[in-house]
């Protein structure tokens, strides 16, 4: 393997970190979706660096399903954002405190 396995961690632990920041320091619900996205591929980069580490392909075939669930979480987030909008006028989370129907 061409890159160390402790590059790989380190690597994928500040892209989660950030995620996580991006997540939960935006005042905007696009941002939280992006950092969500962050998160996501950190661990996707884990999968692979670990796959790669260790010879067993399974973590690749994770990583696959984490794409598919990313793709379905940004198409149906999106979605529920535009819906949003349309009510309300903004994207700003501190506006949905309180679900009615």
């Amino acid at each position: 393997m061409i890159v160390p396995y402790d590059h790989i961690l380190l690597l994928a632990s500040t892209l989660f970190v950030m995620g996580a920041l991006c997540a939960l320091l935006r005042r905007n619900l696009i941002m939280v979706l992006v950092g969500v996205e962050i998160m996501l591929n950190a661990s996707a980069v884990l999968f692979v660096g670990a796959s790669l580490r260790w010879q067993h392909m399974e973590g690749q075939v994770f990583v696959l399903f984490i794409l598919a669930i990313a793709a379905a979480e940004v198409s149906v987030g999106l979605a529920l954002f535009v819906y949003a909008y349309r009510q309300t006028g903004s994207v700003r989370p501190e506006i949905y405190d309180e679900l009615s129907g």
